[in-house]
């Protein structure tokens, strides 16, 4: 069966139809500032002390003194130093049903324990870098959907369960956890199915997500003509 790209799958969490037309056009270039935000992931040590003048050259989504604050609180958690050097860095992972771009594997070390017994290694963490903002609280869908396939992936290479990743929003200095419960796992498999199912433009739809889409003029969603507005 074919894999399905980690990118396909967040197009088809968030619309359809979206990937519909990124797949037509065979476009998935990422844009040169995304690129320079994505970039910021791998220098949190050199960031979190910079001076204003420096992070202000930075295309961050916050004010320096912000950032600092961000990353400072960063650097209290405890997968700071595995973040900020990872066991890999932009790896290619292939699972059982997608595949892409890991941006970091983090190496958990061993759990530490008072039996004499080595005490089992934790599973490795694997990381998203989102050149965006996050929301509120957790992360956005489609984000949490690529995630749980990059772990999935992952669990099928190391041929062990992986319980949660992580997505990085460098440009703010904040990192958020996905866990793979069962409604994550739910939400992975319903994308993955929609994006094995394309085969024509799906059914349009009517929300606030199509204002943001780089297709909605020529979709037409939510542009009713005259006719069908008069009855």
């Amino acid at each position: 069966m074919t894999l399905i790209p980690f990118s396909d799958l967040a197009r088809a969490a968030y619309c359809p139809r979206q990937l519909y037309y990124v797949r037509r056009d065979d476009e998935r270039s990422v844009p040169a500032t995304a690129r320079e935000r994505i970039d910021l992931a791998f220098r949190y040590d050199e960031l979190v002390d910079a001076p204003d003048r420096a992070l202000r050259r930075l295309p961050l989504h916050r004010s320096p003194a912000a950032y600092r604050r961000n990353l400072a609180r960063l650097r209290e958690r405890e997968e700071y130093d595995a973040l900020v050097d990872p066991a890999s860095e932009r790896g290619f992972l292939s699972g059982k049903d997608c595949h892409g771009t890991v941006h970091k594997v983090l190496e958990p070390g061993p759990e530490t324990g008072d039996s004499d017994d080595a005490a089992p290694t934790p599973p490795p963490v694997p990381t998203l870098v989102s050149s965006g903002e996050p929301p509120e609280n957790g992360v956005w869908e489609p984000q949490a959907v690529r995630a749980v396939g990059i772990a999935k992936a992952l669990a099928w290479e190391r041929e062990r369960e992986i319980e949660r990743a992580l997505v990085e929003y460098p440009a703010v200095g904040v990192v958020r956890e996905v866990r793979l419960t069962l409604r994550k796992k739910a939400a992975y498999r319903e994308a993955l199915r929609a994006a094995r199912s394309i085969d024509g433009p799906p059914p349009r739809g009517d929300d606030g997500r199509c204002d943001a889409c780089d297709y909605a003029g020529e979709c037409g969603t939510g542009r009713r003509s005259l006719r069908s507005l008069l009855g």
